[in-house]
């Protein structure tokens, strides 16, 4: 099976790690009187709803390092576009 890191510089993801309690309904299960089940989970937009993928426990360290990556392309930009800005306010004077 492929992970998201197979790139040598690792995969980008968008979104926020999560976990899903629920019960399962089964009347005998231990989360029927107690804990109810625990599951990781990706959340994310996509065509303004919000989706959600069931993550397996070997995939969540992966998943959050590739959030990480995205957070961080993604203040390298807004630091490069304010960069711009201010180069183009110095060009014209302001």
């Amino acid at each position: 099976m492929a992970t998201i890191t197979d790139r040598p510089e690792g995969s980008l993801l968008r979104g926020t790690l999560t976990t899903f309690r629920r019960r399962c309904g089964k009347p005998t299960c231990h989360c029927a009187g107690g804990e109810p089940h625990e599951s990781p989970a990706l959340a994310y937009t996509e065509a303004g709803r919000t989706k959600t993928l069931t993550l397996a426990e070997a995939e969540v360290a992966e998943v959050g390092a590739a959030l990480a990556r995205f957070a961080e392309a993604r203040a390298e930009l807004e630091r490069a576009g304010d960069a711009g800005i201010a180069a183009l306010r110095s060009r014209r004077g302001r």
